[in-house]
């Protein structure tokens, strides 16, 4: 049951229905149905070559018949380790239209780190690209997995890139393939395109993905997203931005596929809209630049770090984007003067919303078109995602109208709950509410706005400090490009505020100019006591400013 009090609902744009009828299907049917209506629509761009829907969907049919030819069957988990690239949506679909479970894998893991997930998953098989190599043999040792599909990135780009690509595509060394693994050709095994058999299965019931996330309290887990979880998310974006044309927009897909963030917002939209996904395995600004300018990129899927990044080459007159309708940030908080700056500089229409893996991930975002862009909030929730927020000691008493507290969520897209974790499921799904770990305040139009997340919270001579406000100060100094604040240990205080700082090129700055101009903007216990100029700040595959690995680096000093 809903709560009775849904504010939001009022500052719906017009064309946006409160609620929506979700088709039970399975997941790889978007690609399949796609595939059907618009057969020789442009599917991907990767580096120039082009697949058609088409072309995607029977790539697809022919990996889920090889997979069932290897033995995998309904429920086997397969493991991806790519970069955005046709194989990856390739691999992807094909897994699910097995019944076969997706594992997502973050190429910039450490072969050790990679091991804990095969082996948690237990995942029997393993799809990866050359480049990747040496790290998944690394990972591959004492681990389920006894398949290796590897694909060349050569076989995707166009033929007179291919014998570049292959060069820089060879694995540094010799690669030793554990004993008792066998390595296959992705290429080879497409080559046969044979249908797949068919399998049955109850779409909100059955796992699609294990979305490997820290979640709520820290150690990577697999979140388990089902069938209809994905489709439903998917859905409710595609009602968003209720704009859009179908088989008329162009994606650019930066945003790497095993994040959550990207495989619903880049890949599965995308997918629903029929729409060209523009493909990037990094991101560099200029080689976005020249991506959007050259294909018409219509929607632009990010992260603040990115829109920091191209504001930064627009204010110098190095980047037009003035194809782009929107420009969506997620992944991490947005602060209020990155989303100015970008805005200024480019002319782009940009929104934030929020979202978790245990989520599908999106739960909340601002009015794309006929509504109110509320900066500095992650707006509104998505048709029948419901939403409230409690007390942080016990998340059950349901507080007033701006008090700030942990914000829970309900909806189709919530997880089934996470892979051999029944204690952690427990803690963070009750009642049928999620427990997102993040603190937050509604205001009384249904708007919500990050605090922080309530791990970071620092507490300061008894004072509550959030990194966010701390961080969004610094952000507005004409010299900083971007900014961590994180909480160290103090004798006296217990905790106080440390920030790092990446200044943009060409800028000079001291830090008694830093503290003096926060002095002016914050309570003095939320002043910083030192700060620390970097040239770079650590960050996660899509770009989130990583607050932890900063405050593990002071701890071990």
């Amino acid at each position: 049951m809903m709560t009775p009090t849904r504010p939001w609902l009022a500052k719906y744009p017009p064309p946006v229905p409160p609620t929506l009828v979700y088709p039970e299907m399975p997941l790889d049917a978007l690609l399949r149905d796609t595939a059907k209506k618009f057969p020789q629509a442009t599917a991907t761009i990767f580096y120039g070559a082009r697949l058609t829907y088409r072309d995607l969907n029977e790539a697809a049919d022919a990996f889920a018949w090889a997979l069932a030819s290897l033995g995998v069957q309904m429920n086997d988990r397969v493991a991806i380790l790519l970069p955005n690239m046709p194989p990856f949506i390739i691999a992807y679909f094909g897994t699910v239209r097995l019944g076969a479970i997706v594992v997502q894998l973050n190429p910039l893991l450490a072969p050790a780190e990679l091991r804990a997930e095969l082996q948690d998953s237990e995942a029997t098989v393993l799809v990866t690209t050359e480049p990747l190599l040496d790290k998944a043999a690394e990972a591959l040792r004492d681990t389920f997995v006894r398949h290796l599909i590897v694909t060349s990135p050569a076989a995707y780009v166009p033929l007179l890139m291919r014998p570049v690509v292959k060069r820089r595509a060879r694995p540094k060394g010799e690669v030793t393939i554990p004993s008792g693994v066998q390595t296959h050709d992705l290429e080879a095994l497409l080559h046969q395109r044979r249908r797949p058999p068919k399998v049955d299965f109850d779409p909100k019931e059955q796992v699609a993905v294990f979305q490997y996330t820290g979640g709520t309290t820290g150690l990577p887990k697999a979140a388990m997203l089902t069938h209809f979880n994905l489709v439903a998310n998917a859905h409710q974006i595609n009602a968003w931005v209720y704009r859009l044309k179908d088989g008329g927009e162009v994606f650019l897909c930066v945003l790497p596929f095993f994040h959550s963030y990207g495989m619903t917002v880049g890949m599965n939209l995308a997918i629903v809209k029929a729409g060209t996904m523009v493909l990037l395995p990094r991101f560099d600004p200029a080689e976005a630049a020249k991506a959007i300018a050259q294909h018409k990129v219509t929607l632009f899927p990010g992260v603040p770090s990115m829109y920091a990044a191209v504001a930064h080459s627009a204010e110098r007159g190095r980047i037009d984007i003035s194809s782009v309708k929107v420009c969506v940030s997620g992944g991490a908080p947005l602060p209020i003067e990155v989303h100015e700056r970008f805005v200024k500089a480019t002319g782009a229409k940009l929104v934030e919303g929020y979202g978790l893996s245990e989520a599908s991930p999106v739960t909340h975002c601002n009015p794309v078109w006929d509504g109110e862009n509320r900066i500095g909030t992650i707006g509104l929730p998505l048709p029948d995602t419901d939403c409230k927020i409690v007390d942080l000691e016990t998340g059950e008493k349901e507080l007033p109208l701006g008090e700030a507290g942990e914000l829970v969520i309900k909806g189709p897209q919530v997880m089934k709950g996470y892979w051999n974790r029944p204690d952690e499921t427990a803690q963070t799904l009750r009642d049928g509410w999620l427990y997102t770990g993040d603190i937050a305040v509604m205001d009384s139009d249904g708007y919500f706005r990050i605090v922080d997340r309530k791990k970071d919270l620092v507490i300061v001579g008894g004072f509550n400090v959030y990194p966010r406000e701390v961080e969004e100060v610094l952000y507005q100094h004409p010299k900083v490009l971007e900014a961590a604040a994180v909480g160290v240990k103090h004798p006296l205080r217990g905790e106080m505020l440390k920030a790092f700082v990446v200044l943009k090129e060409g800028e000079a700055a001291t830090e008694a100019e830093l503290i003096a101009f926060c002095r002016e903007r914050l309570a003095s216990y939320k002043v910083p006591r030192e700060i620390e100029f970097v040239s770079e700040l650590p960050k996660s595959a899509v770009g989130k400013i990583l607050r932890r690995e900063l405050r593990a680096k002071e701890e071990g000093k």
